[in-house]
């Protein structure tokens, strides 16, 4: 017995676990609940702008706003049109810069983007975008202006007609170190660049942080907060409340005397940050559409069996946000059961 998902796209689910054709991403809604509730306790409503690059996913986003944060993050226009269209727009902040605004100047939506030149000043104010955040790099060699431009770009971007609300500033570089000390630190330091910014600019929004530096980025008016959704084996090595919720199931289609393979891999999982895990084994590689594993260093060959041909197992990603980049649902689970498959409705550009 199947049943149809709700985004109406006639693709068949099953009523368990065991239904569905792998691979097949898994959200565990005990897990996301115990994540949402953490995050919002310690940043309630404002505080937090979730980011969501980490689940491309409006549904997911209709959880967060539920919770009282109706401001989000987005690193695609696309996502910003999602949001909109989904009835989340109350405020939508691009931080990423865009050359052609347009599309974002057309949306039902209180928009805010990111600028860190006058080349992106200038398209936002022809795009009909009203308000803009001056981005600065605060440390992360990406995007965002030296600190002490950031004064006369918000005054460039006052005399072409739009609001500056104030800064922002990524200290992504601080994100996975892993002793909470040098963490603090880093992220220390790239708030004192970001605050030397703020004091020529003005404005009421100092936008900053993630999951790495929730707890300890005491600066920042608003804490772009993503991944701690759904979390990922990279970002499990720091230490913090929230748990893995995402797994991709996936099936053993071949088995040797001391490995097995199943089928997921580069085209189902994000490989930048390292292999993903398989509880109570090794992965030895990813291929295209494999995953070979076999038992953890130690282990005695016959005491920890490998599973079966046609075995379902759950491999847990090492960086989740390309992980769900890659599907076009993610389905809500309890227990063996399917409660819920939700369209990945934000991905694109």
């Amino acid at each position: 017995m199947g049943m149809v998902a709700k985004d109406g796209g006639g693709y068949v689910t099953g009523n368990f676990i065991d239904d569905l054709p792998t691979p097949a991403l898994l959200l565990d809604a005990a897990t996301l609940d115990h994540n949402l509730k953490v995050m919002s306790e310690a940043l309630p409503g404002p505080r937090l702008r979730p980011h969501v690059k980490a689940h491309k996913c409006s549904e997911l986003a209709r959880r967060q706003s539920k919770l009282g944060h109706r401001g989000f993050t987005c690193a695609t226009v696309r996502e910003m049109e999602g949001l909109a269209r989904a009835g989340l727009g109350d405020d939508l902040l691009l931080a990423n810069e865009v050359l052609d605004a347009r599309r974002l100047g057309a949306l039902d939506a209180r928009v805010t983007v990111a600028v860190d030149s006058e080349e992106t000043i200038d398209a936002a104010a022809m795009g009909g975008v009203r308000e803009v955040l001056i981005d600065v790099n605060v440390g992360l060699p990406r995007c965002g202006c030296d600190p002490d431009r950031a004064g006369s770009l918000a005054d460039l971007a006052r005399r072409k007609k739009l609001e500056v609300r104030g800064v922002m500033g990524y200290e992504g570089h601080a994100m996975l170190i892993e002793d909470a000390g040098e963490r603090a630190g880093i992220v220390a330091a790239s708030m004192d660049r970001l605050a030397a910014a703020h004091a020529d600019v003005g404005g009421d929004v100092i936008s900053a942080g993630g999951t790495g530096s929730y707890a300890c980025n005491g600066f920042a008016t608003e804490i772009q907060a993503g991944s701690y959704a759904l979390m990922d084996t990279a970002y499990a090595k720091i230490g913090s409340p929230f748990r893995p919720a995402l797994f991709l199931l996936a099936t053993v289609i071949s088995r040797s005397s001391n490995y097995a393979v199943a089928d997921c891999g580069l085209k189902a999982l994000g490989m930048d940050h390292g292999d993903p895990t398989i509880d109570g084994y090794r992965v030895w590689f990813c291929s295209d559409e494999h995953v070979t594993f076999g038992r953890a260093e130690g282990d005695d060959r016959e005491a920890v069996a490998l599973p079966r041909v046609g075995d379902r197992i759950r491999v847990v990603p090492a960086h989740v946000d390309p992980t769900v980049a890659y599907h076009e649902r993610v389905h809500l689970v309890s227990g063996e059961g399917v409660v819920e498959s939700w369209p990945i409705d934000l991905r694109g550009w």
